[in-house]
């Protein structure tokens, strides 16, 4: 009998490619809600929560960082969101809809999402390629701004579902930027840095990942190596 494992996911860059969905369904909110036509220029996103970057962006624009705000561009977002990803040339990237498959199968799995993804953004983006349903909860945007927080909501959500407490050593946290391994490391967890977002190997590197695959193409490795 296996121990558990607690396997949790970052989404973009990690699992898919939604092909710039994102990035547009964010410029067209700024743009319905507030008329400004802006590239976001300046504006870190990868691996940032959705709410983070809505504040960096209202904060751009001199605007209220109040709570309606903030509601309310998530919102139009979202909604942008679902008519923007069937447009989008996106994809799965190498290897997730195998290994998701495969690591599902193994009773001593537990996948999670753990994403700067709000929950809704999450499920559209996931169910659009098909892999939501390999997931039973997460951690997201909606629990709090900062990714560094986010990892006990995971692992509280972990063990209301499945009646464990996960132990440090008994999570992996996957990701494909530097604030991914920090999450990680925030709750003490094994840290799998990958590289198909926009970060390289080098520089992941020098953020201390305890791991680090080029992608999840070669499943049988990958299986080995991290004892799924």
């Amino acid at each position: 009998m296996h121990a558990k494992r607690l396997i949790l996911f970052d989404i973009d860059g990690t699992l898919i490619d939604s092909g710039g969905a994102g990035i547009q369904s964010l410029k067209d909110a700024l743009q319905t809600q507030f008329g400004i036509a802006d590239d976001l220029r300046g504006v870190e996103v990868a691996g940032k929560t959705d709410t983070g970057i809505v504040h960096q962006i209202l904060r751009k624009h001199g605007l209220d960082l109040s709570d309606e705000n903030v509601r309310t561009f998530l919102d139009r977002y979202a909604n942008g969101l679902a008519k923007e990803l069937p447009r989008r040339e996106g994809r799965l990237l190498p290897g997730v809809a195998e290994l998701l498959q495969r690591l599902s199968e193994r009773p001593q799995n537990v996948l999670a999402l753990l994403t700067g993804n709000i929950e809704r953004g999450a499920k559209l983006k996931l169910e659009h390629y098909g892999i939501w349903h390999f997931f039973g909860f997460g951690a997201f945007a909606d629990d709090h701004h900062d990714r560094n927080e986010l990892g006990p909501f995971a692992k509280r959500r972990a063990h209301e579902k499945h009646a464990i407490q996960f132990a440090a050593d008994a999570i992996d946290v996957i990701g494909d930027t530097p604030h991914d391994i920090a999450c990680g490391k925030a709750i003490g967890a094994r840290t799998i840095a990958v590289t198909t977002g926009k970060f390289s190997g080098e520089q992941l590197a020098a953020h201390g990942p305890d791991r680090m695959v080029e992608n999840f193409s070669d499943l049988r490795a990958v299986m080995a190596e991290f004892g799924w």
